[in-house]
């Protein structure tokens, strides 16, 4: 085959097996083929996990008994939604959600009614329809990889996000809400990366409504909005997240503002010692102590603004200069893809290493930036960039329930991890690309 110049193009096999495999896994021009065998690779595992492995009542029922409340006895007040695992404490778009769920696999007798044949197969269909939003999820993940094409990350990186035995669990299993909510956060991501800012915090708000651990990624995100949108276009996208939080929640606050908001923003929330997955080394009434709460949340500001000043801006004059910048007006800048992914990935990193409580299903809140991350610092050793997946595997995926040896692998990992991207080399700010 002949290209357009009389010259022969090269093909993936044009010089053999051998080195189609190396263009496979090194080459990101041939990124999508990876991705496509990942994909159905992916697809194969989710059928079969869902037909040889039983299912395990974990939250589904819960979930269908919250959302019940306002559809099918039409009480809107947040008090009164509550299900077998406690009261509802998610925003309203989580609310929308499983009721379309709800309806879609024909749940539809109110929860204590429903026949036990009728709910298996109402289980297995929200099993078959959460595989789907695994796969999107995966490709929509993997379209972040392939947009950002760092230098010191190698495709071949793609494919540990198709090795965690847990983030299988929690979405084709167990049809935990965290997947959704992260799901949509990475489509915000790929807007943002391709710059579209606005588009990209509609989904980003749509993410935050299903489950409010999104809005760990939110500093970094109105750094983001500063630099590359000015600080008029900031408050505009961030007015854009608000207005459809308002409009989501409206119905439940005409009802009883501060119900909805104490119920779906529960701050100040006490999870239960024994779901713990980061803290089991530690004493229970340590682990409930607000102590502990104020010193991880100091900690976390402190790392956070570390950061902030020393990684994500300081070849621009730091915090304070960019906030000079935008304010005077001068702050629009066209971000490398690179750049957004490090910043946003790390930011939600560094909040899930200060975090009060770590449950299971948390642990897609970050498992898909694991990789990225990792190989941000080219010095950092192979054998210890294994080590900890491997270690984040086994705490997360091989350990339940948790106990002060996995917590403390878990810690080890972490912080590891952190100080990796601490001394990596930082990204290129910047796109060569005309605006």
């Amino acid at each position: 085959m002949k290209g357009a110049k009389g010259r022969p193009q090269r093909t993936l096999f044009s010089e053999g097996l051998f080195s189609a495999v190396q263009k496979l896994l090194f080459d990101w021009n041939y990124f999508y083929i990876l991705a496509t065998l990942l994909l159905v690779g992916e697809g194969l595992l989710c059928a079969l996990v869902i037909y040889k492995i039983p299912y395990t009542e974990i939250d589904w029922r819960a979930y269908m008994q919250e959302v019940e409340g306002p559809f099918v006895r039409n009480d809107w007040n947040y008090t009164n939604l509550k299900g077998d695992t406690g009261p509802l404490v998610y925003p309203a778009g989580f609310v929308y959600l499983y009721e379309g769920l709800r309806r879609v696999v024909d749940w539809t007798p109110v929860t204590e009614l429903i026949g036990p044949d009728q709910a298996s197969v109402a289980i297995q269909r929200g099993q078959w329809i959460f595989m789907g939003v695994y796969l999107f999820g995966q490709a929509t993940v993997l379209g972040i990889y392939n947009q950002a094409r760092p230098s010191q990350v190698p495709p071949y990186v793609a494919m540990v996000l198709c090795l965690s035995k847990r983030i299988h669990s929690i979405f084709v299993l167990r049809l935990f809400n965290d997947g959704v909510a992260m799901v949509l956060f990475y489509l915000a991501l790929l807007l943002f990366m391709k710059y579209r800012w606005t588009a990209g915090c509609v989904f980003f708000s749509l993410a935050v409504s299903v489950k409010m651990n999104v809005l760990l990624f939110a500093p970094a995100l109105f750094l983001l909005l500063l630099r590359a949108t000015g600080w008029a276009g900031a408050i505009y996208n961030i007015a854009v997240c608000g207005i459809i939080q308002l409009l989501l929640g409206l119905p439940f606050m005409l009802t009883d503002f501060w119900a909805y908001i104490n119920g779906s923003f529960e701050f100040g929330r006490v999870f239960k010692f024994k779901w713990t997955v980061n803290w089991k080394f530690l004493p229970e009434e340590v682990f409930v102590s607000k102590s502990l709460a104020l010193s991880l949340l100091a900690l976390h500001l402190t790392v956070l603004g570390l950061f902030a000043s020393q990684r994500w801006t300081k070849k621009n004059g730091g915090i304070v200069g960019v906030l000079q910048r935008a304010i005077q007006g001068g702050e629009r800048q066209r971000l490398s893809p690179e750049y957004i992914l490090t910043t946003m990935l790390t930011c939600n990193f560094i909040g899930v290493v200060f975090c009060r409580s770590l449950h299971y299903q948390f642990y897609c809140w970050y498992w898909h930036a694991i990789p990225y991350l990792l190989w941000q610092n080219g010095s950092l050793p192979y054998v210890i960039r294994a080590l900890v997946v491997v270690g984040l595997e086994w705490t997360w995926g091989y350990n339940f329930p948790a106990t002060p040896l996995s917590s403390a692998t878990l810690h080890v990992c972490h912080a590891i991890l952190l100080i990796s991207l601490w001394l990596a080399p930082s990204p290129a700010v910047h796109t060569k690309e005309k605006q």
